[in-house]
């Protein structure tokens, strides 16, 4: 049995009421449910939320909902013992952790991780979404994917991916065991950099929901 959980906590310090603010005509929330909706393989979705207003939209939809303990919706806590109570809280075999703040994510990919995972399950232990990374990249003053003195163009810079969280599949045994999303032996699965788009800033709020008008709703924008 596989379940998709969507993570919808209150308290986002730095995009207010991201999850259920409103969003090209609803809200990134019931985007992301009635996306799920339309996912073959999945047996059930559970929003698991420490928020009423959040829990009573998800049961509108028709969805489970899973109250979470202040505790492990606090700034503080540590986000692998979130990770952990949430997969205890499902009743599922495997599960498919789903941000809702990609809300262009393509239903046809998400069909396509979860197949890539039930066929490739005994080689990777998870399929996790990637996106491809080409920018010039320095940490501590210096640059970690290229040379100064041997330049590139920015196509030539190495295949670099990084992870985005927008679909995370993997076994509820490997989540408790690796106390993570992200197995030992994870598959990072390329999605386009238009599904990728993720609502981590406020700026990310106003692209997103352009985009999400331009390329999800037909609307001239």
């Amino acid at each position: 049995m596989l379940k998709a959980i969507i993570p919808a906590r209150s308290g986002s310090m730095r995009v207010k009421n991201k999850n259920i603010r409103p969003f090209a005509d609803s809200n990134l929330l019931t985007i992301k449910i009635e996306q799920l909706k339309q996912v073959k393989r999945l047996d059930g979705i559970i929003v698991n939320s420490n928020d009423e207003e959040i829990l009573e939209i998800a049961r509108k939809c028709g969805v489970e909902t899973v109250k979470r303990d202040d505790y492990y919706a606090s700034n503080s806590v540590s986000i692998n013992d979130v990770y952990v109570n949430q997969a205890e809280n499902c009743d599922a075999d495997y599960i498919m952790h789903c941000t809702c703040t990609n809300p262009l994510l393509g239903v046809k990919t998400i069909d396509e991780m979860i197949d890539f995972f039930f066929e490739h399950e005994k080689e990777y232990k998870s399929v996790n979404s990637a996106h491809q990374i080409k920018e010039f990249m320095w940490l501590d003053g210096q640059p970690i994917n290229y040379k100064v003195e041997k330049m590139p163009r920015s196509q030539d810079l190495p295949d670099i991916l990084g992870l985005n969280f927008a679909v995370n599949i993997l076994s509820k045994d490997a989540l408790i065991e690796n106390r993570n999303v992200i197995s030992t032996k994870p598959y990072l699965y390329k999605i386009s950099d238009i599904e990728a788009i993720d609502v981590d800033w406020e700026v990310d709020f106003e692209f997103a929901e352009f985009m999400y008008k331009k390329y999800r709703m037909g609307v001239n924008v």
